[in-house]
This record gives C-alpha cells, structure tokens and sequence, in this order.
C-alpha cells in the first residue's frame, strides 16, 4: 500500500539515505519480494511491522542489502585511474617521496574499484621502488561485501581489463565449467572490507587516508546528504 511504501521509503532515506521516490514504488515491491518469501510473510503490511518491531532490527540489515544499488564495474570511468596514476600518485612519489599510500573505497560494492585500485597501485609500484599500499572498502550491504572478499568475478566481468593486466592478476577457475576467475592472493592481502552507513553520525574507520574514491557513492545522495558525508 501507499502506506507502506511511504513508511519504508522515508525510513531509508533518513536512514541511509537512499532515496525513494514514488516512481520507486514497483522497484521497492519487487526487491522486497524475495524477503517476504524468506520470512514466509503473505502481505507487504505484515513485513513493515516487523520490521519496526523489536524483532525486526536484523531484517533491517537485509532489507538494506536488496534495497541498495551496487552498479559497479572494473576500471569504472578509467578518467578516474589515470589521474590517480598520472597525477595523484607520481606527484606524491616526485614530490614529497611519499611511499606508502592508505585508500578508502567509501562505495566498494562487490569489491572491483578495489581490486582497480589494487591493480593500478600494484603496477605503480612495480616502476617506483619502495612503494606500498592497503585499500579499504566499505559499503552498507553485507551481500556485495562478502562477495568483494571472496573476489571471484564471472569472465565477463573482466573483458574491460587489459590481457596484460590479466595474466599478472587473475587466476582461472581450475573448473572450465564456472568460465570463472579470482583475484590473486597478492592483491587480495592489500585488501580489507567493513560494513558502513554513510548516514551515521561518526564513521567507524580510525584512520587518515591519502585517497578516498567516493564519487560513485555520492550520485545516489541528494545535495544536502552529500554535503553532511563530505
């Protein structure tokens, strides 16, 4: 119902914000479908009650996974790359010798602008001596952060990387039949993940970061909500 709808969407936005406008409302039914079928609920009523019942605070952490947009890609927007390659980090090297470098994925997904990130480090590395690096990944779904840990993609995923770029870094599946990859161990150990709200008032992540790629978060935000995450 309209009634429903309303009190879920203005919950998420406030929450999370994600926004939810009413052309959202066949989408927001259709994602919400698979968790009505998982708790054995027969009406969209039932489940928003539980939902802001006390028994309900976990199904909120799912309804969050299934509600969130995780568009995401290897080398997504390859202008974004290039100047971490050419500009960011050359001139940190040049410049101020920096050699260790700390970067936050604050939208991470299923873990490919991590993984980007970790090639594109990796290879600057390999022409600059003493260079090293850790990548962070954050994002609110608990699904794409298991799947980003687990960094086995489909081959189709990877057809946008160079094959250079392949044979240093992704290893077949010994099982032609999955037609799989993953990401080696090299990498994956530059690599961590955590869960994160954007909306909350403080963020659980201690550290300083030399880069932080947040752009592709942001774009799902209103004015004001990318303004307070800034």
């Amino acid at each position: 119902s309209k009634k429903d709808f309303d009190r879920l969407s203005d919950f998420i936005f406030n929450n999370y914000g994600i926004k939810m406008p009413e052309i959202k409302h066949i989408m927001l039914q259709s994602r919400l479908q698979k968790r009505l079928r998982a708790l054995n609920f027969d009406n969209f009523e039932s489940y928003v009650k539980y939902v802001f019942s006390s028994k309900g605070r976990e199904e909120v952490v799912h309804m969050i996974d299934v509600v969130s947009t995780n568009k995401t890609d290897f080398f997504r927007e390859p202008q974004h790359f290039d100047f971490l390659r050419e500009i960011v980090l050359t001139e940190a090297f040049n410049h101020s010798k920096q050699r260790y470098f700390k970067i936050w994925s604050a939208g991470c997904s299923s873990g490919e602008e991590v993984y980007t990130l970790a090639i594109v480090l990796s290879e600057f590395a390999e022409k600059n001596f003493g260079v090293d690096f850790s990548i962070l990944g954050t994002d609110i779904s608990t699904q794409v952060l298991q799947k980003a840990s687990e960094a086995v993609y489909s081959m189709d995923k990877v057809d946008v990387i160079p094959i250079e770029l392949k044979k240093k870094y992704l290893l077949r599946s010994k099982n032609k039949e999955k037609q799989s990859i993953r990401i080696i161990p090299e990498l994956r150990s530059k690599t961590s993940y955590q869960r994160l709200n954007f909306m909350d008032n403080t963020y659980s992540v201690s550290d300083n970061f030399d880069i932080i790629f947040c752009r592709n978060v942001l774009i799902y935000f209103d004015r004001l909500t990318q303004e307070k995450v800034i």
